[in-house]
């Protein structure tokens, strides 16, 4: 599974989500759903470019593959 880690590095950069709305050209409504996320279903290159170009990262700082649990 790929999980999302937004909340992290923005914590990690004590960065607000209004703040980075505005960074980005996006509502801040939209950064607390992307943040919320434990999981992303997707995401288009245009949103994960802007982010990483705000928050200073690379795409891998906001994505971290880890295996599914065995059922």
């Amino acid at each position: 599974m790929i999980r999302w880690r937004l909340a992290v590095v923005m914590a990690e950069r004590n960065i607000s989500n209004k703040e980075l709305a505005i960074r980005i050209g996006k509502h801040p409504n939209s950064i607390s759903r992307l943040k919320v996320r434990r999981r992303l279903s997707r995401i288009d290159e245009d949103t994960l470019n802007a982010l990483c170009k705000a928050l200073k990262c690379q795409p891998g700082d906001l994505l971290v593959y880890e295996e599914d649990e065995a059922e």
